[in-house]
């Protein structure tokens, strides 16, 4: 008797993408992306310079909105809700959907304010509640043995990579869901690179993250699945495995052998 292997169920999809395009004016860039991009995994996306990708990572929170001339048509949902409906609350949806860039940027602050920051803005000022969420923030970022004694100190005394993952305690700071993150050690060294892909796969576990990375051995060391975009147009999305192993467009594996881009 043959024993029946059980099939785990499919994540639910948090973001959910239809018929998304974007345009900068009359440039059209983003051309009818569909996509589901699941909870609490790590979704990468690849691909050429200029192919789209990191205009469709701040088309998640609406980054782009405040380019003069950008304009979107189709949906982006998040827990079924349209992220592009006129009564959305953009700076209630950017505390949900955190973002994290390629070149770190600290405030010249201490590095407590730097986590504090949000709160503050947000009218929080308890300093019990505020000492217990710079602390909670900088473990989860890997931070708090490093700066537990400097916490007073300036952000910008601090390394690259302790940069980057104070940057990273500041958008945890404020209880995200989901965390974008636009090629975020590309500017480090192995070292601190290797850091970042530790704590991204140990974030995963509480936050959807969605990477943008020029890297595809990072890519395929820290995503549950991968996105290969070319042309302002997604290409192929699967099981990153899927993707590195047995890509079904040629164009995606041409590009993962490097005979192109």
């Amino acid at each position: 008797m043959t024993k029946s292997v059980r099939q785990e169920p499919e994540p639910a999809p948090k973001i959910e993408v239809t018929g998304f395009n974007f345009f900068y004016g009359e440039l059209h860039v983003l051309h009818d992306i569909v996509m589901d991009i699941p909870e609490k995994q790590v979704t990468a996306f690849i691909g050429p310079s200029g192919c789209g990708k990191s205009t469709f990572l701040r088309s998640i929170n609406r980054m782009n909105d405040i380019i003069p001339g950008a304009r979107a048509r189709g949906a982006i949902t998040l827990d079924g809700q349209d992220l592009y409906a006129k009564s959305i609350d953009v700076v209630a949806l950017r505390r949900k959907v955190g973002m994290v860039f390629q070149k770190s940027n600290p405030f010249p602050k201490s590095v407590y304010e730097n986590v504090a920051y949000g709160l503050r803005i947000g009218g929080v000022n308890d300093r019990n509640v505020l000492d217990e969420v710079v602390e909670r923030s900088l473990q989860r970022a890997a931070l708090w043995n490093e700066v537990k004694d400097r916490l007073n100190t300036s952000a910008m005394a601090l390394s690259g990579g302790q940069q980057q993952r104070l940057c990273i305690a500041r958008a945890l700071a404020v209880d995200p869901e989901v965390l974008l993150m636009d090629e975020p050690a590309s500017a480090l060294d192995p070292i601190a690179t290797q850091k970042i892909e530790e704590l991204v796969y140990e974030l995963k576990s509480n936050y959807t993250i969605v990477i943008v990375t020029h890297n595809m051995q990072q890519a395929a060391r820290v995503s549950d699945r991968t996105a290969f975009f070319m042309l302002g147009k997604l290409v192929e999305y699967d099981d990153t495995n899927t993707i590195f192993m047995n890509p079904k467009q040629k164009l995606t594996e041409d590009y993962i052998t490097g005979r192109f881009g």
